[in-house]
């Protein structure tokens, strides 16, 4: 998206909010439950509110790894604030040599590199805010709960745009052994661990950090900045067939400190609720690209800012305007190409019960939050809570024989060493249909070697078969399929069964068709493999290839008739495919790939019945009325977190849902047209929060 394209739609977001800002966004209790709306009201059109929070570990981490979302976020005018841990130090040389080369290469200087690194990234974020690099900041040291200081930047043309400088020493290795560095204060290798202070900040004192007041400290930044959206890197990257972690440590350790920090902020009272997004970081350079060549385009122009490629003395500074080693390749490894989610990018978060009512789960404050909705005009309730901590971004719910819903999800433990921290499986069942949910089920991980260094099993597809039997399955650390199945319904659950397959992506899917046969689709890099009952009740067998093309690694499945349609973002457009998958024999065969039309996007895509619902181009969530042939997107003034899901309820109502920047659940409806009306006239009404906050209703009610 242009600069002037972001202006438009930033003017657009402040024409739709008039009237509403103060009272949409912060119109209930924290931490309370909403009451359902009142009958009379007002049900306006959703736009881009709350606040992001990102926290990386260098500077350009976010430009790397979350743009365009960053950018977006940015120009709809919301507070925006990224949180650097690290000074990114390295060697010390503002110039593309490494930092096994000796002072024959030039001296080194710690402060001033890490001098450049701000001065790129400030110039990047005023070229995203305002479009002008060289525009004023406000910079000033602040305490912080852990003891030390930090250094905060408040843009002046755009204060609601702040950059917050931790300060504290890199590792200065990807992955080599140096117990100085967040690693090593994660493993209590090291009792403290110090500042790396840049030349010309205003903190002015050194510091340092246990581990404890290092979570401290970021907490401390949360409360003071009460985002409701938290964007961070990926804490269990896993590692590569010799051991060796797939990410930079500072980037995993790092994003474990914030998992533990959003814990501690979790257990306060004054704050908003908050979603939580995990970005893939060094992973992505062997992986299919997500974003078309305009959006790539634009998201290198702010790299070529940061790395100051063009070397120009804008800023002022001796330390230098930007970071010369990233000016080599601004592009990294191919990372402007790319921005992809490490959880929560699944669709199947949302089911109907055999009463009609709706549900809807998501990961709120580090708990799982549910909303429900008794009948198609009845109002949106929610969001309530199941008890436990720990729960990971990414749900799966499903809709039992006798009528009671599941949810299955994975959770994380910190626990007190740190050979505790680990991830499991989790699942929560009704007592009875629309009964109370019980208590949360662990059903462990199939990476029982190693668990506090991998961890990194997708979120669960599930699948319920007649009799009642779940089986959940998810892509382990070694990149294939298991799979878990109960033995009797609602018994004891077997041990993870290995089902193949190589190289797999993101998060396997699974459906029936209605012949009740199953299916289970996971992508690789080239294509997407399946497994399939060829009869009900067999064996799944597989996997096969099937012959699809390169997808950018999300899946979305649909029931059709006596098959399974497939869903898919190819890549370098983000357009989406699509293909029906029947079973005519010994193996599934694969329709033509037809097109789902619009201009592409990224993410996963929601499927309710005929309507679709993902990111379009500009990143803001909309809809498509069908997949039998390409339509356009509606777009909307929304951006989200995660991934939509969908469900066609038995009236034939097509309802899609997304959890916005705001950590409220909007939904959007088509109502199926008369037999007389063409399939084409369909119009999605516009999306709206699920739940209206009590101060619109009386503020309809006193016009």
């Amino acid at each position: 998206m242009s600069l002037a394209s972001r202006t438009r739609l930033a003017a657009l977001l402040a024409a739709v909010s008039v009237g509403v800002a103060g009272v949409t966004t912060w119109a209930y209790g924290y931490g309370s439950e909403r009451p359902a709306a009142a009958v009379d009201a007002v049900v306006r059109p959703s736009v881009t509110e709350g606040s992001t929070l990102q926290v990386v570990a260098h500077p350009d981490d976010d430009l790397f790894f979350m743009n365009p979302d960053l950018s977006r976020s940015i120009s709809t005018g919301i507070k925006v604030t990224t949180v650097y841990l690290t000074s990114g130090e390295s060697d010390g040389r503002n110039e593309a040599h490494s930092p096994h080369l000796d002072d024959a290469a030039g001296p080194a200087d710690r402060a001033a590199y890490a001098e450049a690194r701000q001065n790129g990234i400030r110039g990047a974020y005023a070229q995203m805010a305002t479009g002008d690099r060289t525009s004023l900041w406000e910079r000033k040291s602040i305490p912080t709960a852990g003891g030390g200081s930090a250094e905060v930047d408040v843009l002046v043309a755009r204060p609601e745009v702040n950059l917050v400088w931790m300060q504290l020493r890199e590792a200065r290795s990807i992955s080599g052994d140096n117990p100085d560095s967040l690693r090593g204060l994660w493993d209590g290798r090291i009792p403290a661990l110090g500042a790396q202070l840049t030349s010309g900040t205003p903190v002015t004192h050194p510091f340092s950090y246990t581990k404890d007041q290092a979570v401290a400290a970021i907490a401390d930044v949360f409360a003071r900045y009460k985002p409701t959206t938290i964007r961070t890197q990926d804490p269990t990257p896993g590692k590569s067939g010799s051991g060796v972690f797939l990410d930079h440590q500072d980037h995993m350790y790092g994003a474990r400190f914030v998992q533990a920090a959003a814990e501690r902020y979790a257990q306060s009272t004054d704050r908003p609720h908050f979603s939580v997004q995990n970005y893939v970081s060094y992973p992505n350079s062997a992986l299919p690209p997500t974003l078309d060549p305009q959006t790539a385009e634009e998201k290198l122009g702010y790299l070529k800012t940061y790395a100051w490629t063009d070397h120009q003395d804008w800023c002022g500074s001796p330390a230098g305007c930007g970071d010369r080693k990233t000016a080599t390749r601004p592009t990294g490894a191919g990372w402007n190409q790319t921005i992809r989610y490490s959880r929560g990018d699944g669709t199947s978060w949302m089911t109907e019960d055999v009463a009609g009512r709706l549900w809807a789960f998501a990961m709120l404050d580090g708990r799982m939050a549910y909303w429900s909705r008794t009948g198609p005009k009845a109002p949106w309730q929610g969001p309530s809570f199941l008890p436990g901590a720990g729960i990971d971004a990414g749900a799966s719910a499903v809709r039992l024989p006798d009528g009671r819903i599941a949810v299955f999800a994975t959770r994380t433990t910190l626990g007190t060493t740190p050979q505790d921290y680990g991830r499991d499986v989790v699942y929560a069942v009704q007592s009875e249909a629309d009964g109370a949910f019980g208590p949360w089920q662990s059903l462990g991980t199939p990476d029982t070697a190693d668990r506090s260094g991998t961890s990194a099993i997708s979120a669960p597809a599930v699948a319920v078969d007649p009799a009642g039997r779940i089986t959940v399955y998810v892509r382990d650390s070694r990149r294939t399929l298991r799979a878990r199945t109960q033995t009797a319904p609602d018994g004891a659950f077997g041990t993870w069964q290995a089902l193949g397959g190589a190289g797999l992506l993101g998060d396997p899917v699974a459906a029936t068709d209605g012949s009740g046969r199953r299916y289970v689709y996971a992508a690789t890099t080239g294509s997407v493999l399946a497994w399939v009952q060829p009869t009900p009740g067999a064996p799944l067998t597989g996997a096969f290839a099937t012959g699809l093309p390169q997808t950018t690694g999300v899946l979305s499945v649909r029931p059709e008739g006596d098959g399974v349609r497939v869903f898919f973002r190819r890549p370098g457009t983000g357009t989406v495919g699509t293909s029906l998958a029947t079973m005519g024999g010994a193996v599934p065969e694969f329709s033509p790939v037809a097109e789902a039309g619009g201009p592409g996007g990224y993410g996963g895509v929601g499927v309710a019945g005929p309507l679709l619902a993902g990111r379009t181009g500009s990143g803001t969530v909309g809809v498509a009325g069908g997949a039998d042939g390409p339509e356009s997107w509606r777009e909307s003034q929304m951006l989200y977190t995660g991934a939509p899901a969908g469900v066609a309820d038995r009236s034939g109502t097509a309802v899609a849902a997304a959890l916005g920047l705001d950590a409220d659940l909007h939904i959007v409806t088509t109502v199926p047209p008369a037999r007389s009306e063409p399939q084409g006239d369909r119009t999605p009404s516009p999306w709206h929060r699920a739940v209206q906050p009590p101060l619109i209703a009386q503020a309809a009610r006193g016009r």
